[in-house]
């Protein structure tokens, strides 16, 4: 009898493991969000008007991992204060410390812990604040190991900004991103890169993180074709996104057009998200 349940269970158990269904397997959910800096004289955007429209987006969204681009340290206790489960890690791009815009990243505490974290900068002194090449102002990344609660997996996440103005810069730093990568992950772990490129995902300067990574809003089951940088309704451009290397797939990748707290928009710049599937 022994024997026969045995043989029943070997022959169940692979049926089971290759029927499962995307929605049971382990996955997390990711989102940039370039929160325009709150020092920008906006006029009826501006910081003090919309603050409450992008507490409203992440605590209606609530992505397990939030990287977020040009916030200015206020900006950041708005939401760390009205948002008690989000912990962040960065530091201000212009001094390493508070000085700055801040590229950094917000992590739900109920859902991920952090492991280790650290930032670099674009240029070729990349473990100090500095500006690099013909940028027209300092550019850094913040990362992180992270682990998810719910299945215990670990993976790298990156929030980065590359430069807006200097052509030299964008392909260089594009390099120097993939290079940190390898060097941050030597056990080989899924790995999440999402930010402002200041680029499609089609432009040549951005060829070797297209060459070794997957394009989520590409890649998923169900996506969009939305542009995420609109200059407060004047324009349409794709330039911010999510790439990943490591996951089993995408399912979902949403470019975050709802309004909130009857604002048409939180930002300059629409929130992107993925879920992904480890």
């Amino acid at each position: 009898m022994r024997l026969k349940f045995f043989l029943i269970t070997v022959l169940i158990l692979p049926v089971m493991f290759c029927d499962a269904k995307p929605a049971q397997l382990p996955k997390i959910t990711v989102m940039s969000y370039n929160i325009r800096m709150g020092s920008a004289d906006d006029g009826t955007n501006s910081w003090q008007f919309r603050y409450p429209a992008t507490a409203m987006m992440i605590e209606d969204r609530m992505p397990d991992v939030l990287g977020i681009q040009e916030a200015m340290s206020y900006q950041i206790r708005f939401v760390e204060e009205n948002l008690r489960n989000y912990k962040f890690i960065g530091v201000g791009r212009e001094d390493g410390k508070s000085k700055g815009e801040h590229i950094g990243i917000f992590y739900n505490k109920k859902t991920v812990s952090l492991v280790k974290w650290g930032t670099f900068w674009f240029s070729e002194t990349p473990d100090k604040p500095s500006k690099g090449w013909d940028a027209a102002c300092p550019r850094s990344s913040t990362w992180a190991v992270l682990k998810s609660k719910v299945s215990g997996k670990k993976f790298l996440f990156i929030s980065t900004h590359l430069d807006h103005a200097g052509a030299v810069a964008r392909q260089k730093s594009a390099a120097l991103m993939m290079s940190r990568i390898q060097e941050l992950n030597p056990d080989g772990l899924p790995v999440v890169l999402v930010g402002d490129f200041n680029a499609e995902y089609t432009h040549p300067a951005l060829s070797p993180v297209t060459d070794s990574m997957k394009n989520a809003r590409k890649i998923a089951a169900e996506t969009d074709s939305a542009g995420t940088y609109h200059g407060w309704g004047k324009d349409s451009q794709v330039i911010d996104h999510i790439f990943y290397t490591g996951f089993r797939s995408c399912l979902e990748f949403e470019t975050v057009v709802k309004p909130y707290a009857d604002r048409k928009f939180i930002s300059d710049h629409y929130p992107v998200e993925a879920v992904l599937v480890f």
